[in-house]
C-alpha cells in the first residue's frame, strides 16, 4: 500500500505543493472507528499548482496552508490574495472525492513570533483568535483546524499555549452544541520532538484537546542550515546528535503523547548539496552550500527525473535510512519507496505507534 501510493503521488506535478505525507498506523482515535489510516497533505497558498488537480482521492485529510493573525485584533485572516482559493477549496477537493476532510492550516514557519507570542499570553487575545478560527472555518467550509506557530522557543510560551489549547477545545464543543453541527477537527503542525529552545511542549494540554498531531521529521540538515557539510534531512537515526526521527518521535510518547495521536510527516523531496570535492561524496562529506536550485530543495519527481538524466547510481544507508546520490559535484538526499517502507516498518515492530 506505501509503494503504490507513493509511486501514484510521485507521478503528478502535486507533490511540488504537497511537500509530506502524513500517516499514522491503525488507531481507535475518537473521530472516526472505522479511518484506520491518515493520508494527509498540505496545499500552499502562492504556488502556481491549482487547487483542481489535486488528486484528493489519495488523501483522507487535507490542508490548506496559511491563515494568519491580524497584528492588531489577534483575528484569524485570510489575506485578500488568497480569499478566492481558500473559499473554493473545500468544494473542489471533494469533486473526486467528497469524503476527504479539509482543514485550514494557521501560522506556518513563517509566522511572526511576536504576534503569535503576545495572543497566547492573554485572555482576549486568545479569545479573538478562537472565536475568529472557528467563524473563519465555517465560513469558508473547513471541517477543521490546524495550529502550527512553529516558533514558540519559552517556557511561558508553552505554558499559554496550553491554556490555549483548553480554551479552544472548549469553545469548539459549546459552539457545536449551540448549532447542532459536526464538531472540527483540531490538529497541530509541531517540530519533531517536543522540547523547543527553552522547555517542553504542552503534552498533556495535546493529549487533551487535539485529535492527533503532525510530528514534522524533516529538515533536520538542509543546504541553507547546514552549508558546510552534506546531510540527512530525514534521518530516522543519526548516531552523531538527536537530530533525527527515533529520538524525537519517542521523545513525544516518553513525554506522554499517546502513539494514536502521532501522526508522522515523511517528506516528499531532498535537498541537493555542493560537493568541495566530488570523489568525497558520504553523508557529512564538506560542502558549499546548495546545489541545483538556490535552497537545494528537490521534489521526489525532479529528484527522480535527475537520476535517470544523468544515470546516477543512488546508495541506500542504513544508519541514518535514508537514499543519496552524486553527479559530479552535485549531492542530493532523499527519501524513496524503500526509506518510506523501513520507517513503516518501524512503527509496524511498534517503534513509534502502537497497534
Amino acid at each position: 500500500m506505501v509503494a503504490k501510493f507513493l509511486k501514484n503521488v510521485s507521478m503528478v506535478s502535486f507533490i511540488r505543493i504537497v511537500l509530506l505525507l502524513l500517516v499514522v498506523l491503525p488507531s481507535n482515535l475518537p473521530y472516526s472507528t472505522a479511518q484506520t489510516w491518515i493520508r494527509a497533505g498540505y496545499w500552499f497558498s502562492g504556488t502556481e499548482f491549482p487547487i483542481e488537480d489535486v488528486n484528493s482521492a489519495l488523501f483522507t485529510h487535507l490542508l490548506c496552508a496559511f491563515g494568519d493573525l491580524n497584528s492588531t485584533t489577534y483575528e484569524l485572516q485570510i489575506s485578500a490574495s488568497d480569499q478566492k482559493y481558500f473559499s473554493a477549496f473545500t468544494s473542489t477537493v471533494k469533486q473526486k472525492n467528497p469524503s476527504v476532510v479539509t482543514l485550514l492550516s494557521i501560522g506556518g514557519g513563517t509566522a511572526n513570533y511576536s504576534i503569535y507570542s503576545t495572543m497566547v499570553s492573554q485572555f482576549s487575545s486568545r479569545k479573538s483568535f478562537i472565536d475568529s478560527s472557528i467563524r473563519v472555518a465555517r465560513v469558508y467550509g473547513f471541517e477543521g483546524l490546524d495550529f502550527s506557530w512553529r516558533s514558540a522557543s519559552t517556557a511561558a510560551d508553552a505554558t499559554n499555549m496550553g491554556i490555549l489549547f483548553d480554551e479552544w477545545r472548549a469553545a469548539v464543543e459549546s459552539e457545536s452544541r449551540n448549532d447542532s453541527s459536526s464538531q472540527p477537527t483540531l490538529t497541530m503542525a509541531a517540530p519533531y520532538s517536543q522540547y523547543i529552545l527553552e522547555a517542553t511542549l504542552p503534552v498533556e494540554s495535546i493529549k487533551r484537546n487535539f485529535d492527533w498531531v503532525h510530528v514534522l521529521a524533516f529538515d533536520y540538515n538542509t543546504p541553507t542550515s547546514n552549508p558546510e557539510h552534506t546531510g540527512s534531512s530525514a534521518a530516522l537515526y543519526n548516531p552523531a546528535n538527536n537530530q533525527n526521527t527515533d529520538f524525537g518521535v519517542n521523545s513525544w510518547m516518553n513525554g506522554g503523547l499517546p502513539a494514536n495521536k502521532i501522526v508522522l510527516g515523511l517528506p516528499f523531496y531532498g535537498y541537493a548539496w555542493k560537493l568541495r570535492d566530488p570523489n568525497d561524496k558520504l553523508i557529512g562529506s564538506p560542502a558549499n552550500g546548495s546545489a541545483v536550485t538556490p535552497d537545494g530543495d528537490m521534489t521526489y519527481t525532479e529528484i527522480r527525473n535527475y537520476i535517470l538524466q544523468y544515470n546516477a547510481v543512488s546508495s541506500y544507508n542504513s544508519t541514518y535510512v535514508m537514499k543519496y546520490c552524486s553527479v559530479g559535484t552535485t549531492w542530493i538526499g532523499f527519501d524513496d519507496i524503500e526509506v518510506v517502507k523501513q520507517k513503516f516498518h518501524m512503527q509496524n515492530r511498534g517503534t513509534y505507534v502502537a497497534m
